[in-house]
């Protein structure tokens, strides 16, 4: 059977009124993202944070009028927050107000930021091959792909397909890769669709995931982040349920100047830095061994004793660390005794002794 179109879609929904009665769902501009694949609808909906129960019922007219499209065998909708959310200012100000734990994490002993001040040092490859090492270390772990701009963890975990899920119960149930549960926008969403969201919006869908994922009993939850200090970094501080976070960053001044906002940002809103990695800090020829400071060398470990946090280690590059996010295999678990690897499983066991 073949999908339906998303003009089809968007013809059924333009039936579903918002809750003022005044205008549909579509004209009114709230439908951010509405998409088909192997029979699984999937409607991003923009939604106002002060009406949840009229918004909750819009939802579930949403759903209706996915369901009731030829080829659709099963919808689903996301609600994001349409309205801006609190200031870094607000959130350190109400440090008591403790939200209930979601139900979904309610089993999760531990959840852990992975985050980064600026793209492209790495983080989502560290997030991926650090899960799967304290995986291998005898622990349950879960990744959340909380960038939601850029979800690498499909490719890198050789994901395909959608998680299911269930409407009833909101529930999603994370899809499973190298001993890991893992739940990501970009497994939910076209690959080629671009997320033209708002701030609030990315914070909500992350925090959905969380509150809906099915994760059952775990050890420990990495939350691989977006760059930057923005709204997702404080939606998840705000649920009280971030034990900690571990920052990575490239040796050179750039990247520890971002690094360093980052560090702040969590020192803002009371949630302990477990420590600093370095990654890329030297390139490891695959023909000589000899290792290169193509980034510099030691400005991570430097920052970390500046600042008195840990030092948890410095994750070279090789040939095969970058050999193996592209087909889709964790270092950790292709090749643990490459000398990335080697790392990897170092600052695992150091974040085992640091969570007992």
């Amino acid at each position: 059977m073949t999908d339906p179109s998303e003009a089809r879609l968007l013809k059924a929904l333009s039936d579903v009124r918002i809750p003022d009665g005044k205008r549909d769902i579509v004209s009114a501009g709230r439908v951010e993202s509405v998409s088909a694949k192997d029979g699984a609808a999937q409607l991003v909906l923009a939604a106002d944070g002060d009406e949840p129960q009229a918004w909750e019922q819009v939802s579930e007219a949403a759903r209706t009028a996915l369901a009731g499209v030829e080829g659709v065998e099963k919808a689903r909708v996301i609600l994001t927050a349409h309205k801006a959310g609190p200031s870094v200012q607000e959130t350190a100000k109400k440090p008591e107000t403790k939200p209930e734990a979601p139900d979904g994490a309610k089993d999760v002993k531990r959840i852990i930021a992975v985050a980064s001040g600026k793209g492209g040092v790495g983080k989502s490859t560290v997030t991926a091959n650090l899960a799967v090492a304290l995986s291998q270390l005898g622990l349950k772990v879960g990744l959340l792909d909380a960038d939601i701009y850029g979800p690498s963890q499909p490719k890198l975990l050789g994901l395909e397909g959608r998680p299911d899920s269930d409407s009833d119960r909101k529930r999603i149930t994370p899809m499973s890769a190298h001993g890991l549960k893992v739940l990501s926008i970009g497994s939910m969403v076209d690959a080629e669709q671009p997320m033209v969201w708002r701030g609030p919006m990315t914070s909500n869908a992350m925090l959905q995931m969380l509150n809906e994922g099915d994760w059952g009993a775990l050890d420990v939850l990495l939350v691989d982040m977006p760059p930057g200090t923005g709204d997702t970094a404080l939606g998840l501080a705000q649920t009280k349920r971030l034990n900690g976070a571990v920052i990575v960053s490239t040796p050179q001044d750039l990247a520890l100047i971002d690094a360093r906002r980052s560090i702040a940002m969590f020192d803002k809103v009371n949630v302990p830095v477990f420590g600093v990695i370095e990654n890329m800090s030297q390139f490891i020829c695959p023909h000589c061994g000899q290792a290169s400071d193509i980034f510099g060398h030691g400005g991570a470990r430097h920052e970390a004793e500046e600042r008195g946090l840990p030092f948890l280690g410095e994750i070279p590059l090789t040939m095969r660390l970058r050999e193996s996010g592209e087909e889709g295999a964790p270092l950790v678990a292709t090749a643990p005794e490459d000398p990335a690897s080697v790392v990897y499983f170092d600052v695992a066991r150091t974040l085992v002794e640091r969570l007992r």
